[in-house]
């Protein structure tokens, strides 16, 4: 343990004993009323003494004081807190010699007790019951009564083996509450944590959804209106025909995807889609917008799970998309295989290529980002080489052992 974490420890056990002082001052004060009680009736039984008395009362009512305010008292020099505690104790049963068995054998051992509580040394526990010994015997040797000793003696060890006995199981209990306080005021903080995290976590999946629905589906659907432009300004009208009938089509498939994801926040219905299917369509759908050519290669003997197969789709058609977009290609290779439980999947065009150090740099392009982003949630790795004849994106990630066909 380093330095730093004991000073933590020794900090925390502090804090703690302080509240313990704190919380065991009510049960004391009880014990403090029974105790001058006891000592008023043995001495006017004998003798009335009325000045003493009153300077008695005084005196320990300054006593309660000090022991009601402990808790703040204890925080910076707790050793004075007992040398003042200790001296009044004395004084008091100087005052009223008949009923000092009551105060040195009621109030010294209550002071013992305290320094369990405020302490965790065994030597500073040890320095205070010495102190409180040598106020005992002193004030008996003081006042005459050493013939008493033998008799008060063992009343004092029985009542500090008493008090001993309640502090120990009194202070483990408020211990063990404080702790339990600490404990769940952390676990309340830790579930803050989880929420504020889960909540930036379903904002970044909502973003990602909505990017990969609408912004790609809209973005397509702009591709096709513009090539129907160019063809009716060309005069084919047959082909802006089926160009925007293509694009119909794909009106309604970003509504139906949209509809989805809008699904798929309310609930996570697992999907029997096939992913060489859907891998199929998508690249039916590019070449049906774009006019590019994918030649496809699909080696897979394992069915992906739900989670596997939704990001590794989007992120194949978040790379498609950018083709179409930037790369000013006219061939897409797309390569997807299993080795050793991992599917690899490879998107390659002829492109122009781009400067990877842009990445996350420009406001509003956020699919690349969103890539590396689904990879993370897979536990896969992508890497991206781009050069000035084309651009290589690369995506692997391991395969649930119960997808396994």
């Amino acid at each position: 343990m380093n330095k730093f974490s004991t000073f933590y420890k020794n900090r925390i056990d502090q804090l703690e004993s302080v509240e313990e002082m704190l919380v065991s001052r009510l049960p004391i004060l009880l014990w403090l009323q029974m105790v001058y009680i006891a000592t008023m009736i043995l001495q006017n039984v004998k003798e009335l003494l009325f000045l003493p008395s009153v300077f008695f009362t005084i005196i320990y009512l300054l006593h309660i004081l000090i022991h009601w305010n402990s808790y703040r008292l204890t925080r910076a020099r707790s050793w004075l807190y007992f040398l003042i505690q200790g001296l009044l104790i004395l004084t008091c049963a100087l005052l009223l010699p008949e009923g000092s068995p009551a105060v040195l054998i009621g109030l010294l051992p209550i002071l013992i007790g305290q320094s369990l509580g405020l302490y965790y040394q065994k030597t500073k526990i040890m320095l205070v019951f010495l102190y409180c010994v040598f106020m005992f015997s002193y004030a008996q040797i003081y006042l005459g009564k050493m013939p008493d000793l033998l008799l008060l003696i063992p009343l004092f060890i029985l009542m500090l083996i008493v008090v001993i006995a309640y502090a120990l199981l009194f202070f483990q209990q408020v211990h063990a509450r404080l702790r339990t306080q600490a404990f769940l005021k952390d676990l309340e903080d830790a579930h803050r944590k989880v929420e504020e995290l889960t909540l930036a976590n379903e904002r970044q999946r909502i973003a990602r959804d909505l990017h990969d629905t609408l912004a790609q589906g809209v973005a397509g659907f702009i591709m096709q209106l513009e090539a129907a432009d160019e063809f009716i300004s060309q005069g084919n009208i047959q082909r802006s025909q089926e160009i925007i009938q293509q694009s119909m089509s794909q009106a309604r498939r970003t509504l139906s995807e949209a509809r989805r994801a809008i699904d798929n926040l309310r609930s996570k219905s697992a999907s029997d889609v096939d992913f060489f299917e859907s891998l199929t369509d998508e690249i039916q759908r590019f070449f049906l917008a774009t006019g590019i050519n994918v030649y496809p290669t699909i080696q897979m003997s394992s069915r992906l799970s739900r989670m596997l197969m939704e990001h590794t789709l989007q992120i194949v058609s978040e790379c498609l998309t950018n083709v179409a977009k930037h790369a000013k290609a006219d061939k897409v290779w797309i390569t997807v295989t299993e080795q050793n439980g991992r599917v690899r999947i490879e998107i390659k065009d002829n492109g122009i290529g781009f400067d990877t150090a842009l990445i996350g740099t420009k406001t509003g392009h956020y699919g690349i980002l969103g890539i590396y982003e689904r990879a993370r949630l897979i536990g896969g790795q992508v890497q991206i080489f781009s050069l000035s004849n084309g651009t290589r994106i690369t995506l692997e990630a391991p395969i649930d052992e119960g997808d396994k066909l």
